[in-house]
Parts: C-alpha cells; sequence; structure tokens
C-alpha cells in the first residue's frame, strides 16, 4: 500500500515545516460556487479512513470533517461564486478560490501541496499531483473539508430554491436537476454559460 504520507515526508525532509494540501469541490455542477480548501495538518495524526471525499457516504464525510478541524493545525477555505464562474471560466475560478484559501491559512504555510495539474497563482514553493485526493493525505483531507463546506451552502441554497432539488443533487446535473431547469429556467446561482443551463436562461 502506497504511503499517503510521502508527499508531507519528502517536503520536511528538504527544510519545509507548515505543508498545506489544496483542493476543490464544485468544478462540474451546473449550479452553485467552486469551493476550495487548505488544510495543514500536524505531522503525527491519525485519522482513519481518511480518503478521497467521492469514495465516501454522506455520514462518514460529515463524521472526517470534524475531525479535520479537531486535528489539522490550520483550515482555509475559498469560494468563488456562479456569476464569477462565468465571467472567468471555471478552471481560473477554481485556481482563484485555492488561492483564497491559502490565504486564508494561520499559519501561513510554506510548501503547499496541490491536487491536479495546475499550480496556485501564489509565489509559494508547490507540487502538483494528479490524482492527489487518492496518494496524499493532506489532499485528501482538504478534498473533504472542500466538499462538506459545499454541500452544506448548497443545502441552504436549496431553502431559497427549493425546485431544483439542491440539498439532493447539490447543483450536478442529475435528471431531476435538468427537468426542473428546462421547466423553471434557471435561478440566480446556475452557472449561465454552462451546457444544460445556457439553452434555458
Amino acid at each position: 500500500m502506497a504511503d499517503l504520507w510521502a508527499f508531507e515526508k519528502e517536503a520536511r525532509r528538504v527544510g519545509f515545516e507548515k505543508i498545506a494540501g489544496i483542493d476543490e469541490a464544485g468544478r462540474g455542477p451546473l449550479a452553485g460556487p467552486v469551493v476550495s480548501a487548505a488544510v495543514i495538518l500536524p505531522e503525527r495524526i491519525y485519522i482513519p479512513e481518511l480518503d478521497d471525499s467521492k469514495k465516501l457516504s454522506p455520514q462518514k464525510r460529515d463524521r472526517l470533517y470534524k475531525e479535520i478541524y479537531n486535528q489539522a493545525i490550520s483550515i482555509g477555505i475559498g469560494i468563488v461564486d456562479a456569476a464569477e464562474i462565468e465571467r472567468i471560466n471555471i478552471l481560473r475560478a477554481s485556481l482563484i478560490a485555492m488561492k483564497i484559501a491559502v490565504e486564508n491559512l494561520d499559519p501561513a504555510p510554506d510548501f503547499l501541496l496541490v491536487d491536479g495539474i495546475f499550480r496556485v497563482p501564489k509565489s509559494l514553493p508547490q507540487e502538483t499531483i494528479k490524482k492527489g485526493d487518492k496518494r496524499c493525505m493532506s489532499i485528501s483531507a482538504a478534498s473533504i473539508v472542500a466538499k462538506v463546506s459545499r454541500d452544506r451552502m448548497m443545502e441552504i441554497y436549496d431553502l431559497d430554491y427549493p425546485v431544483y432539488g439542491f440539498s439532493r443533487n447539490k447543483g450536478y446535473g442529475t435528471k431531476e436537476h435538468r427537468i426542473a431547469i428546462q421547466t423553471f429556467g434557471c435561478c440566480p446561482i446556475h452557472r449561465k454559460t454552462f451546457r444544460g443551463v445556457k439553452e434555458y436562461r
């Protein structure tokens, strides 16, 4: 089994101390913000079942989210809303959300481990890791924090726009959600440049 701490260990070996894992949630949905999380974990921490958030049940994510908040040295959140996503595109919005998350860390990090292939627009030493949410403990923690944070936001939006089922679909393009868009049109948090929405704006 791969060592999920290998990337953090290597960064510490060359002298870094405050190593943040970074991931985002919400690049694919038709509605709602993109949310990023940055997490600095202590060197010695035990959170069983910490894994890529997409593989976990909502109940398990909620439990791990609490554990991460209880044990992390620092957590930062970055949010970019649907209007800004439309203005600058989803990739740039995701990277800006990551930048905001990093800037919200206290203490500040000295090294970043970033999920994916794109660097965070910060002048900090960093390493991008493909499928980092499955290979790196800090990124896995960030993936859970980002996912749970965004899901909770979408549950609140569901109270304002109940016809779309946001509490169930979290803004993703499920059959139920697409039928609702076709029936009622789009609401203020829909991404009006996305296929499946732009046809009904």
